[in-house]
C-alpha cells in the first residue's frame, strides 16, 4: 500500500511538471509564466521527493534535507529570476 501511494506522489509530481509548462505557451505576462513554472516545477519536485522517501526510507535524511533545499533555493531562484525580468522590462532591454 505504501508503495502504490510512493507511486502515486510521483505520478502527481510528473503531472505537475508538465501542468506547468502549458503557460508558456499563451500570451501571458513573462512574470506571470515565470510564476506558474515555478511553483508547478517546486510543487512536483516536492511530490516526487516525498514519493522517494516512500519508496527508500532508508535515505530519509538525504531525501529531508532535499525537500528543504528544494522550498528554499526555488522560491530564493524564483524571486531573483522575476527581480532580472522585471528590472528588463522596466528598463526597456
Amino acid at each position: 500500500m505504501i508503495d502504490l501511494f510512493g507511486y502515486f506522489l510521483i505520478g502527481i509530481g510528473l503531472l505537475f511538471w508538465f501542468w506547468g509548462t502549458i503557460p508558456l505557451m499563451g500570451n501571458r505576462s513573462i512574470l506571470f509564466k515565470l510564476h506558474s513554472l515555478s511553483v508547478s516545477d517546486t510543487l512536483g519536485s516536492m511530490a516526487i521527493i516525498a514519493g522517494l522517501l516512500l519508496k527508500i526510507p532508508r535515505e530519509w535524511p538525504l531525501l529531508i534535507l532535499a525537500l528543504i533545499s528544494l522550498a528554499i533555493w526555488n522560491t530564493i531562484l524564483g524571486y531573483v529570476l522575476a527581480y532580472c525580468s522585471s528590472s528588463e522590462v522596466d528598463h526597456g532591454r
